[in-house]
């Protein structure tokens, strides 16, 4: 068994880990000539950090990070809607991690080129060509520094390689645009003092009159206590913006809908300004496949399933894709039939995911909140919506999502 990962984002570089752990030989080609520190923050799930427990890297990614305590939810006036316990203060045995992008990812490839060797994971190798080849497969690639074109061949190619997967694009080649949810992303990251518990993961407001996600993903920054804290803003819009995670984006294009958002916990104008770069991304998905594996060939994470970011569990499903698929590879001799069995595992669960993002996130609370007020103050929550119903939602999504703490501990 040999395997051939395409791409060295974190479902890539979680696989590589899996893969040597059961001791199946892989290589990682990586169409980037540098890995950089880019992008915001992103959340890790207590599902995600169970499987990166298991691989012993949790440890090393909570030195970067920051344990969440809780999730929040405010209306666009600041007023509290619903709070809950976020990872171990819930009663996981794994905590949540709130985690800048680029420390993950490049905490991930350390740990990769320390066990599996410097030259495991090869930089500026872009895969342009996959075909099957007797009882494996090969793939064509370009060396981005030389352009010179060359083969490898292995058992089994996993394209690991993003939303704008050319392996994807091989087995789909007439597939149609990505599907718009009328909603545009703006993010970045800020130096800013704690607020509330300062590792309070916030949504406020709503898609309609302007929502936010703010969290923050390093501690002490500085030695004076300054976190660095990853903001995202999300605001209705005609038309998307290009498909593209590093997109410069400006403030001035949707300051205006938080412009009088100042809390007594925080001054969210002043937060977005505060950022040295601002990021832009339609909020896009993409209906679910009828399948992802063509002979010795599948796809994991983005490249299989790309999601509407939102439900924090973007990046926790290609960390729950690497683990199936290992499990997979390493439990059935016949790779065409690990993938058969990796792919009935992952691809209804995911396509549920993709469902649920779309419709009943967690994030619904705050949707009720703003259409039973009519977007305007309340004076108590109790007199709009219920503790027990807000439970339910979240609830139903952790269920949906496969991080419900019942489910995760019969995978113990």
């Amino acid at each position: 068994m040999d395997v051939l990962i395409v791409g060295a984002g974190i479902g890539g570089l979680t696989l590589a880990l899996e893969l040597h752990q059961a001791g199946i030989p892989c290589r990682v080609l990586e169409a980037a000539p540098h890995l950089e520190p880019v992008g915001a923050g992103i959340n890790l799930l207590p599902h995600a950090t169970q499987v990166l427990d298991r691989l012993g890297v949790a440890g090393e990614l909570e030195k970067v990070g920051i344990a969440t305590q809780e999730s929040v939810f405010f209306n666009r006036f600041g007023q509290f809607v619903y709070r809950e316990p976020a990872g171990r203060y819930a009663g996981y045995d794994q905590p949540q991690l709130s985690i800048h992008r680029g420390d993950l990812q490049l905490t991930l490839l350390r740990i990769v080129q320390e066990r599996l060797g410097a030259d495991a994971v090869r930089l500026g190798q872009r895969v342009v060509r996959v075909a099957e080849d007797g009882d494996g497969v090969r793939v064509e690639v370009v060396d981005e520094s030389s352009g010179a074109r060359y083969e490898l061949g292995g058992s089994v190619v996993v394209g690991c390689d993003g939303v704008h997967s050319a392996v994807r694009k091989q087995f789909y080649p007439d597939e149609g645009d990505p599907l718009y949810s009328g909603v545009t992303m703006w993010r970045g990251v800020t130096p800013w003092q704690p607020f509330l518990t300062g590792a309070s993961m916030v949504r406020a407001g709503w898609l309609a009159s302007g929502k936010m996600v703010i969290y923050p993903v390093r501690d002490d920054i500085d030695g004076h206590g300054t976190q660095l804290v990853n903001w995202v803003a999300e605001v209705e819009r005609p038309r998307p913006a290009r498909r593209d995670w590093n997109r410069e984006g400006r403030v001035e294009d949707f300051i205006d809908v938080f412009e009088d958002w100042h809390f007594d916990w925080l001054d969210v104008p002043a937060l977005i300004r505060g950022a040295e770069r601002v990021l832009e991304y339609p909020m896009v998905d993409q209906d679910p496949l009828p399948r992802w594996t063509f002979g010795h060939a599948t796809l994991l994470g983005d490249a299989a399933h790309p999601m509407v970011p939102r439900g924090s569990n973007g990046a926790g499903q290609a960390i729950l894709d690497a683990r199936a698929l290992r499990l997979a590879l390493e439990q059935v001799p016949d790779p065409l039939d690990a993938l058969r069995r990796y792919e009935e595992q992952r691809r209804p669960a995911t396509a549920a995911v993709v469902e649920a993002n779309r419709r009943t996130p967690p994030d619904t609370i705050l949707k009720e909140v703003y259409e039973r007020t009519a977007d305007r103050p309340f004076r108590r929550i109790e007199d709009v919506i219920g503790t027990d119903e807000m439970a339910a939602i979240s609830n139903s999504y952790k269920r949906i999502a496969a991080y419900d703490k019942d489910i995760l501990r019969t995978q113990q």
